[in-house]
Formats: structure tokens, C-alpha cells, sequence
């Protein structure tokens, strides 16, 4: 192709920004000229440079209402995917970590994909999202459409003609899953605005930056902390709060959903971040090392990728307050020079995403019409 392709972007919906949509934000800045589509849109959610790409919708994103409801309207999700005509398009590029992957792109257009995940609640997380409900009504209720799901999620796993996946750990599920190669760009982590403070303190608290959630497993960081003797402060929000607020921990404090700038303060105060689940990439320990702070992390998924067992935090083995409450003591044993922990975090800058993800873009473009399909 010599001209500049005409650009479709498909996310999955726009409802917040979330790790997800900063790297969308990311995409905008390198194709400004791009058409917009997703399930769901709530207008002014998102950063100016989404919204300027007047995001188009699809049916179910202008049912009245839809944006509190449209987590329920999952089975729907592939009939609404298919429907967005990108006949116009030259190439399609689609974020996805639910059913934007799946969307159909013209013929001569070629498709990246950059994938977040393979859908958790359809393939290997599914009692995490729906099996906690105590008379396991929901459970039942959706085992059957999330096996249909999973089954449509495989079936499709052929249309993109490449996936970029955001770490080494989702590059294996989407080998294990959709039996597809692909390429590791990490995401955009804003590392100029997430720095050290001047001058560095250690206010002697632990800090988890998270959504309030199961698969989170935050019972474990609290207990850990009640174990070590050391206090924790909880910034973010949903439905664990109240059960977690329960465990009666003496020292933890719950902060509640907080602005960027309170966040980047409290990371800069913190003697350490912990994150006790299993993240695909895991945003929080890249901010938290752009700071300077080190974290303690589980020794599964992305952190495996982020986080240097003892250079820039620790990496604890198994998903329990006891190993927690250990990793918080080897931690306090160690001499952390922030210096060296940023300059690791530097090492996932926006600069460097835009650099890699239109490499990959170009090196699509380029390939024989034989060499296109990985």
C-alpha cells in the first residue's frame, strides 16, 4: 500500500479509562484520522482524543440505559460485533479483551489485533466473575451462555491476521486458546507523569491500587499486612468492599476511588505496593516502579514481566497471607535503590509503545499477501 491506509479502531466499549482505553488513547495518537467503533459509549468517559474520533456504536450501545446494564447484555455481544460495517476501511485494528476481535473485516483490509487477554470469564475464570453468589442462581444461569461464548470466541480466533499480545503471558493463552502466534508490545504506562517524589519518603505504609473485585484476591494483601504488623491503605471501588471492609483489619484504610494525582502521591509514599492476584500485564506495578516504589507481586502472570525479584520488589510464590506476610519481611531486609526500580519502569514509557505498536502495524502492511496471516 502506498497511500495512508484508511483506519478502523474497534474496542470493545467505552465506559471509563481503565488500563484498556489508555492504550486505545495511545492508538488515536498514531492514526488521528481513524473511524471509532465499539459496543457501548458513555459520551465524555473518555480522554478528548478518544472523543474526537466520534465514536460509532452498536445497536445495543442505544438501548435507553445501556450503560447500566450492558455487562448483563454479554451473550449478545457477538451478533453486535459482527454488525459494524467496516467496508471502508484499508485496516483494521481492534483492542480487545471481549468480542472487538472478533469483529469482520473487509477482504482486502488487513486486521491486528492487540490483545488484552482472551475472554477470562469464558475460558478460565469463570467461577472468579460468577460463581461467588451464595445460592449459585447466577452461576448456573451462565455457565451455558459463557460455554456458547467461548465456543464462538474460538470459532472466530481466524480473523485477525496478526495478534499483538501485551505480554509473554497472554502471547501463551492466545497460542493455548486460539492456536495463534503473536508478537509482544507491552502497554503505554505513563511514566513522566508517575515519577519519584523530591525528596523521597517512606511513610512506612503498604498501598493496593485496585478494583475491588474477587479475582483481585485482596483478602490476601489484608491479612498479610495484619500478619507483618504494618499498615495498608485500599485506594479504589466495587462490589468486595463492603465484605472486605468486614474482615475487621485494625490497620487498613479504604480510600476509596481516587484522582490520578492522589494516586501518584500515595504511590510515592508507600514502602511498597502489593498485588496478591494474577494480572495479565498489571498496570499498577509498572506506575508504582515509575515512582521509584517497590512491589511485592505474585509470582504469576505479567508481574513475572514487570517486576525483578529482588531489584525491584519481590516476587511471592503462592496466593496466601502467609507467603504475603513473608514477602513483606524479605522486602524489609533489602537495601531498594529507587533509582534503578525507575529506571526498570522506564522501560514500558507511551514512547516506547508508539515506537513498537506501529512497527507492527508496518511490518502488517508490508508483508507478500502470503506472509500477511501468522
Amino acid at each position: 500500500m502506498t497511500a495512508a491506509p484508511r483506519v478502523a479502531l474497534v474496542h470493545d466499549w467505552l465506559t471509563g479509562m481503565r488500563g484498556g482505553e489508555k492504550v486505545l488513547d495511545a492508538v488515536a495518537e498514531l492514526f488521528p484520522g481513524a473511524s471509532l467503533r465499539t459496543l457501548v459509549h458513555v459520551p465524555g468517559s473518555v480522554t478528548p482524543r478518544i472523543e474526537r474520533l466520534r465514536p460509532g456504536v452498536s445497536a445495543l450501545g442505544r438501548l435507553p440505559g445501556v450503560a447500566g446494564y450492558y455487562r448483563h447484555l454479554l451473550p449478545l455481544f457477538p451478533l453486535a460485533i459482527e454488525q459494524f460495517d467496516l467496508d471502508d476501511a484499508d485496516l483494521v485494528i481492534s483492542t480487545s479483551h471481549c468480542a472487538a476481535k472478533a469483529v469482520v473485516a473487509p477482504g482486502r483490509a488487513r486486521h491486528l489485533c492487540y490483545c488484552f487477554t482472551p475472554m477470562r470469564y469464558a475460558w478460565d475464570q469463570f467461577d472468579a466473575y460468577f460463581g461467588a453468589d451464595r445460592l449459585g442462581i447466577r452461576s448456573r444461569a451462565m455457565r451455558p451462555a459463557l460455554a456458547a461464548l467461548a465456543r464462538w470466541d474460538a470459532s472466530t480466533a481466524g480473523r485477525p491476521d496478526r495478534y499483538v499480545a501485551i505480554s509473554q503471558y497472554v502471547a501463551d493463552r492466545i497460542r493455548r486458546y486460539y492456536n495463534r502466534r503473536a508478537a509482544v508490545v507491552y502497554p503505554p504506562v505513563d511514566t513522566e507523569f508517575f515519577r519519584p517524589a523530591s525528596p523521597v519518603a517512606d511513610r512506612g505504609y503498604y498501598l493496593v491500587v485496585s478494583a475491588l473485585v474477587p479475582y483481585k484476591r485482596l483478602e490476601v494483601a489484608i491479612e498479610a499486612c495484619r500478619l507483618a504488623g504494618r499498615p495498608l491503605t485500599v485506594v479504589g471501588q466495587g462490589p468486595e468492599r463492603r465484605r472486605l471492609e468486614a474482615l475487621g483489619a485494625p490497620d487498613v484504610s479504604f480510600a476509596g476511588a481516587l484522582s490520578d494525582e492522589d494516586v501518584r502521591g500515595l504511590y510515592q509514599g508507600a514502602r511498597a505496593v502489593l498485588l496478591p492476584g494474577e494480572e495479565d500485564f498489571g498496570i499498577v506495578p509498572v506506575e508504582a516502579q515509575a515512582c521509584g516504589r517497590p512491589v511485592i507481586a505474585l509470582a504469576r502472570g505479567g508481574a513475572r514481566e514487570t517486576v525483578l525479584d529482588g531489584e525491584t520488589g519481590v516476587l511471592v510464590r503462592e496466593p496466601s497471607p502467609d507467603a504475603f506476610a513473608e514477602g513483606i519481611r524479605r522486602l524489609e531486609s533489602m537495601t531498594i535503590d529507587g533509582a534503578r526500580v525507575r529506571a526498570h519502569a522506564l522501560q514500558f514509557s507511551r514512547a516506547r509503545f508508539l515506537e513498537q505498536f506501529m512497527q507492527q502495524v508496518t511490518d502488517l502492511l508490508s508483508a507478500p499477501a502470503g506472509q500477511v496471516r501468522w
